[in-house]
């Protein structure tokens, strides 16, 4: 089976990208993806996945070393090559057990809820300011994801951080290469090179920045990963590494999530004015765009050991897609799944993963989305879609809008 097998996927869909998934019995097993995977797709196997240790995160090399091969064949890597490997494979993302428990807690310091807290008013402050400045420099339509989904959260990751005002414009263009790469299922040459370059110029982003203290905010995360750095809890590799994840990956699903949102609340104009109505349902609202259509549509994990599962032997050391965007849409776990329905209350999505992996910054997306939402209904009740249809870009693993016109009623009728 073809991951384009299971449902429409980048953007070729106009639905979500699972909405018309088979979910299968599965595992089913595909050459799709660097050489070959189990591809999970049931809502209660790709949550057993995420939270049973068999299933290691710990898959960075391989699939790194498929695109570097790609890249130089046989030859031995570059430097730069090297450099790219070792910061993938040190992230919180692609480590498991005693040392992702070490580095998860020097992180996750930065996103309690009094922490996250404080950030309210930074990320109200700068909804209102890209939506003034929408409606000061717009004639007709504009496009939501170029003028909010892709400025706002990389202002408030950068807030959290405390580096506000030091990232870089080509920050959002790191973070596209980085995308690329993460979520195809075989890495081509351009893409990997890509990657590398741009992972090499965050690290020396962040190198400068951790060199000149007094530039950091001391209540930010950015000087506790600094802190944890010089009592030796990180190295200094350790230390780049997630402060490259934590600037991408709270880039990333924030701004997937702003995109797909608004489009799927305006496709459906009766969802759109009921939450307009009572945007006291804004919580819920927001954790329905999560399922429907989920901004990453698939992870990975490397077996450890072997395992049978609904009849199928899974060898240790096989490659296993856990297809979130599907798992959301399963008709065992949600009733109707394709429907969008603001008022859904079935229990939890997977969309920020599960167990010991779960997302970090997940409470950090939902509190932005419900103020960047917050914002748009105050100040831009009358949003609809724009003549041009929607672009989505094309990777499997993200489920992201290149572009989102949008224009008001009263346009319309002027």
């Amino acid at each position: 089976m073809r991951l384009s097998d299971i449902g429409p996927i980048g953007q070729q869909a106009v639905l979500p990208a699972a909405a018309a998934m088979h979910v299968a019995a599965g595992p089913v097993w595909s050459e799709d993806y660097c050489g070959g995977a189990w591809l999970l797709t049931r809502y209660d196997d790709v949550a057993m996945a995420l939270r049973d240790p068999r299933f290691s995160v710990r898959r960075a090399a391989r699939w790194i070393n498929s695109g570097l091969a790609a890249v130089d064949g046989r030859a031995a890597m570059s430097p730069a090559q090297v450099q790219f490997k070792r910061v993938f494979a040190r992230s919180l993302l692609f480590v498991d057990g005693r040392a992702h428990r070490r580095l998860r807690a020097v992180v996750q310091v930065g996103f309690k809820p009094g922490d996250l807290q404080r950030q309210t008013p930074f990320i109200a402050t700068m909804a209102d300011r890209l939506i003034a400045r929408i409606e000061t420099d717009r004639v007709g339509e504009f496009d939501f994801v170029q003028a909010f989904a892709r400025p706002l959260p990389a202002l408030v990751i950068a807030n959290l951080l405390g580096i506000a005002g030091l990232v870089p414009d080509a920050f959002i263009d790191w973070a596209s290469d980085l995308a690329a790469f993460i979520g195809s299922p075989t890495p081509d040459v351009r893409q990997t090179r890509a990657a590398q370059q741009a992972l090499a110029d965050m690290c020396d982003f962040f190198a400068q920045v951790m060199a000149t203290p007094d530039a950091i905010a001391a209540d930010g995360l950015l000087a506790r990963i600094v802190d944890a750095r010089q009592a030796h809890r990180l190295t200094a590799i350790e230390a780049l590494a997630q402060c490259c994840t934590l600037l991408f990956a709270g880039y990333e699903t924030t701004r997937n999530l702003l995109g797909n949102g608004l489009l799927a609340l305006l496709r459906h104009p009766a969802q759109w004015a009921a939450l307009k109505a009572s945007p006291q349902g804004l919580p819920a609202a927001v954790r329905e765009m999560l399922r429907y259509d989920s901004p990453v549509q698939y992870t990975g994990r490397r077996l450890v050991a072997d395992i049978e599962l609904n009849g199928q032997r899974m060898k240790r050391g096989d490659l296993a897609i856990l297809h979130i965007g599907a798992a959301n849409h399963d008709a065992q776990r949600f009733s109707d799944p394709g429907r969008f329905d603001i008022r859904r209350a079935e229990g939890n999505h997977l969309s920020f993963g599960h167990g010991p992996h779960v997302c970090l910054g997940a409470a950090l997306t939902q509190l932005e989305a419900e103020i960047a939402f917050t914002a748009l209904m105050r100040v831009m009740p009358e949003l609809r879609l724009g003549a041009a249809a929607p672009v989505w870009q094309d990777n499997s693993a993200y489920r992201a809008l290149q572009h989102l016109s949008i224009g008001t009623r009263s346009q319309s009728h002027a």
